[in-house]
């Protein structure tokens, strides 16, 4: 191998997981600090649960909600444009402007 090239190896590199699990293995660095591992993942232990350290399902149903807020508020605008009274006469839309005038 050619030296100054390749990083240092540790045979003997930690491996610590958020849940308190720590394990070693061979690494480029000393410490290694995961958030998911082996004992905790849903996949291996069975149970229904969210891995989210990014908070992307928070992020998500945010996303979520503030769509609903506004296909209703969408909604409610084509309600109320459906709604608006259109004059058929000249006499009907006259009276119609006096009417938003004097309010």
């Amino acid at each position: 191998m050619k030296k100054g090239v390749h990083p240092q190896y540790f045979d003997d590199a930690k491996v610590t997981c958020a849940c308190g699990n720590a394990f070693t293995t061979g690494a480029t660095v000393a410490q290694i600090h995961v958030d998911v591992c082996s004992k905790c993942h849903p996949f291996f232990t069975g149970e229904m649960k969210f891995v989210d350290t990014l908070g992307r399902v928070e992020k998500f149903q945010k996303r979520q909600q503030k769509s609903k807020e506004i296909s209703l508020q969408k909604q409610k605008v084509e309600k109320e444009r459906v709604e608006r009274i259109r004059p058929t006469s000249l006499k009907e839309m006259l009276d119609l402007a006096k009417k938003q005038a004097s309010s």
